[in-house]
């Protein structure tokens, strides 16, 4: 590849359009993108497994919004997480950067359940993930804003311009433009989707079209094309994991794009995430499958009140509270929700986790899981 015109202290204004030149997809590339769509396949298809598969909403995606909020330094417990989830008060007075994940993943089921209606990936919808995940009304980033991108960490070259995004009026919104109409015109750009999201998820992230944000509201774009192009059902590849513990090449393959025009190397990385994200969220829906059938027939062999209903409900998220519980069962009595409580107890289904005055209950075979 021939270098481009590259200045990280200047606005790169030169970002080139999409897109990218037609010998950049290679043999080798193509072989990648076969294995990686066949993963992908395979994850699809076994998300129909689960006999609710929005019961992830709670599992893999709140996985996904943790490690994808940790990319950007926003770190939490999951301990905080699952606590925040199974109640509605702690949520609300949660300490900012859970507050930061948990929006995240609301971002992510606001744009799917958009996409769903109006079938298109936009800029309206992008703007609104990009507003939701910060919790602002901020639109485009307007040309005098001053953003740079800088190397972090306490190390030599610490806080030095490393990047300095496209700025002026109406580039961003031109490249925008460029960047959605190659996502959605299959006829003018006939590049399979999945190479087309590997692709598109460079050129956003080089836009930068906002102050802050950027990775996580591409990262949410990811999911949510894959599900406009029917690839996926439901938004829940959770690329963050293999970016994270990759994280290095991940910005040196953002990088080299930028500065060589170089191409492949970025597309196989991205490719070896589907694939490797495919595998290991496929091994979690079957590892949760199965214990929910092994918890199922315990519960009914020893609890007469126990049913598939209350099994779906404690694997839909890894700490409850016994209210949750009532509620499915139409019984509200402190003693009653006691002794239900106890039975799971002391089968070893659930077990009780004081915080203050309150107590959850883990499902500790789901944290295993997802943590494992």
């Amino acid at each position: 590849m021939n270098n481009i015109v590259f200045d990280r202290n200047k606005p790169f204004n030169g970002l080139p359009l999409l897109p990218p030149p037609e010998k950049v997809i290679d043999k080798g590339i193509l072989l990648k993108w076969g294995l990686a769509g066949r993963a992908l396949a395979e994850l699809n298809k076994n998300i129909l497994r689960l006999p609710n598969p929005t019961m992830l909403v709670n599992t893999i995606s709140l996985q996904e919004a943790k490690s994808s909020s940790e990319i950007e330094n926003i770190f939490t417990t999951d301990d905080e997480l699952y606590k925040a989830i199974s109640d509605k008060i702690k949520e609300e007075n949660s300490p900012p950067q859970v507050k930061e994940v948990l929006r995240y993943r609301e971002a992510l089921w606001a744009g799917y359940s958009e996409i769903r209606q109006k079938k298109k990936i936009d800029a309206d919808l992008i703007v609104k993930v990009y507003q939701q995940v910060k919790n602002t009304s901020q639109n485009i980033r307007p040309p005098q804003s001053l953003v740079t991108i800088k190397r972090g960490g306490s190390s030599i070259g610490a806080g030095e311009i490393i990047y300095t995004p496209p700025r002026g009026k109406g580039v961003i919104e031109t490249l925008m433009k460029n960047m959605l109409e190659y996502l959605n015109d299959n006829q003018e750009y006939t590049t399979d989707p999945l190479l087309k999201m590997v692709i598109a998820h460079y050129q956003f992230e080089a836009i930068h079209p906002f102050t802050d944000g950027n990775g996580r509201t591409g990262r949410i774009l990811n999911l949510l094309y894959l599900v406009h192009q029917n690839l996926l059902t439901l938004p829940v590849l959770y690329m963050s994991k293999f970016i994270i513990e990759n994280k290095d090449d991940y910005y040196h393959y953002l990088a080299a794009v930028t500065q060589r025009n170089s191409w492949k190397k970025w597309i196989l990385f991205m490719l070896e995430a589907v694939e490797q994200t495919s595998v290991y969220t496929n091994r979690l829906i079957d590892e949760i499958i199965a214990q929910m059938e092994v918890t199922l027939a315990t519960g009914k062999a020893h609890l007469k009140w126990f049913n598939k209903e209350i099994n779906e409900t404690i694997f839909s998220q890894p700490y409850i509270k016994p209210r949750t519980i009532g509620k499915l069962l139409g019984r509200t009595s402190r003693t009653t929700l006691i002794k239900y409580m106890t039975d799971l107890e002391r089968l070893q289904i659930l077990s009780p986790k004081k915080d203050g005055k309150e107590v959850y209950y883990l499902n500790n075979d789901l944290i295993r899981i997802l943590e494992g």
